[in-house]
């Protein structure tokens, strides 16, 4: 494969990095109008030749790659496949800069660094050059297909196999009325869980989310069982239990037919996204401009989300497939931990922009409608908490979202906590997501301190005022750099890497911070 350039994307010197004043805005450029994404797709279906190549598909050379590398002739591969994304220049939210960066390319890399959960092949079908020439030998990364119909297949990558002591395994055991998968994970189990079961026209797909890696059991069943499960998870010997119900008694001679992907531990990254369609079953407003979803996942799935991690909304208008990440939320700022493992529901808080194409989808959805929901995505580990002193969280306006669970996980999971240390940022008061669950738990938990800070405050506010800057944050801070800390900090780009370089200013260091990435 084409070699990837070492480079930080957005670009440094982008509009999509917008500057510290506009930190609570939408990391977007001001598109012409007539450029949305809305008009995109009309344009896809207007019949015009995008790719200048008449319909036709070909096989790309890496020296024809880097000959299309301007802004008036921009070729991309992305995953094997070749896109000419010059007529998509004025439509990108991010500028034309960023799509320069992969210009002439592979930028598999850099799009994977933050549109990852977009799907391209939808977007992009109408610029689709072709495949890239890639000798057997060098073919170390997923080729992905276009869209259909183009006779192009599929290569499969995982990738290099983890430590087999590491490993888990599984058994299974019945009786004349049930069945029962366990999975071994040889690790101790965070109580929020780590595992998703979908379970659909006999087919059981169960991942297991182990740190950054990912096991999987797939197979098609050997008899019928009714679509319900029950998960019961032993959190300190790491042991999963899936059990199903049969259809008729009997006994199994087997527990099925392996299905792609069955017994395998690979990295999380290389694992493709998996959707199941849930139910909107209640929509609550939170404040004047955002609303609580509840969404319930099919009856042969449970789903354990992992705190810090988030997950893909996908939903189609006018034939093109959005998605967007949203991180969920307990119903409560400090839920009791539910231990059941029975996890029916996913709650999710939507900020509604009335620019946002897929927040205005969100918006609309009626009880009863559906929407797809992606298992458990992100890279942040519980590991680092253990054994802390203190947890300082740095939010945001809907940076808010990871760390409503993290301090519900602290307060309740971590024994040598002392101190949860909470700084909001928002424009205005009413801007303030759960003010009343926030300033309760404060008065209850002595372990628990909110400071609120608004850039656009009321005559009368008595708090703090300004944006995110070096001594209101060395006064923060003040005690927790002589302890055991850790510090999260999620909100726009903007702020998070003004509050990131902050931090180390102070004495953190990378190991004891984590950005989350809006």
């Amino acid at each position: 494969m084409l070699n990837i350039p070492s480079q930080s994307f957005p670009a440094a010197s982008s509009q999509q990095r917008v500057s510290p004043s506009g930190q609570s805005g939408r990391n977007k450029v001001n598109l012409k109008p007539g450029h949305s994404l809305i008009d995109w797709i009309r344009f896809t279906k207007s019949g015009k030749d995008l790719t200048g190549l008449r319909g036709r598909l070909i096989e790309v050379t890496q020296e024809e790659l880097q000959k299309h590398n301007t802004r008036n002739d921009c070729w991309t591969c992305i995953r094997g496949m070749v896109y000419n994304v010059t007529p998509y220049m004025d439509y990108h939210p991010g500028g034309e800069e960023e799509l320069m960066l992969a210009a002439g390319i592979d930028g598999t890399d850099l799009f994977d660094q933050v549109h990852r959960w977009v799907n391209y092949e939808s977007m992009l079908k109408e610029c689709l050059v072709g495949r890239m020439a890639v000798k057997t030998s060098a073919a170390t990364k997923a080729i992905l297909p276009p869209p259909s119909p183009t006779g192009l297949t599929r290569t499969t990558y995982v990738g290099p196999p983890p430590n087999k002591d590491s490993h888990p395994r599984y058994d299974w055991f019945q009786s004349d009325v049930s069945v029962h998968l366990v999975v071994y994970a040889k690790r101790k189990i965070p109580r929020s869980g780590c595992a998703v079961v979908d379970l659909q026209d006999g087919v059981l797909r169960l991942e297991v989310l182990l740190g950054k890696m990912s096991y999987m059991i797939h197979l098609r069943l050997a008899e019928e069982v009714k679509e319900t499960v029950s998960v019961h998870t032993a959190f300190a010997v790491g042991k999963i239990q899936v059990s199903m119900v049969k259809q008729a008694g009997g006994h199994w001679s087997s527990l099925g037919q392996s299905l792609e992907c069955h017994n395998t531990f690979v990295h999380k990254k290389d694992r493709d996204l998996f959707y199941r369609t849930c139910l909107l079953v209640s929509k609550t407003e939170v404040n004047y401009n955002t609303i609580l979803l509840q969404l319930e996942l099919p009856g042969g799935s449970v789903m354990h989300v992992p705190v810090g991690k988030h997950v893909y909304l996908k939903t189609i208008t006018q034939d093109i497939e959005v998605v967007r990440p949203y991180t969920p939320i307990d119903p409560e700022l400090v839920a009791i931990s539910d231990l059941s493992s029975q996890k029916s529901h996913v709650y999710l808080m939507i900020k509604i922009y009335p620019d946002g194409v897929f927040t205005q989808l969100l918006d609309k959805l009626h009880i009863g409608d559906s929407i797809s929901i992606s298992g458990p995505q992100g890279n942040f580990s519980i590991r680092p908490l253990r054994n802390i002193t203190h947890l300082v969280l740095l939010a945001a306006g809907t940076g808010f979202s990871p760390m409503a669970r993290l301090i519900s996980h602290a307060l309740q999971d971590i024994d040598t906590l002392r101190m949860v240390k909470l700084l909001f940022f928002n424009r205005q008061e009413k801007d303030i997501l759960w003010r009343h669950q926030l300033d309760q738990l404060e008065a209850q938990e002595e372990r628990f301190q909110v400071e609120y800070v608004l850039s656009e405050p009321c005559e009368n506010w008595t708090g703090r005022r300004g944006r995110i800057e070096e001594s209101m944050l060395k006064n923060f801070l003040h005690g927790a750099s002589d302890s055991k800390c850790y510090v999260c900090v999620c909100g726009p780009t903007a702020f998070t890497d003004l509050a990131v370089r902050l931090v180390k200013q102070q004495g953190f260091n990378d190991e004891v911070i984590h950005a989350f990435q809006g």
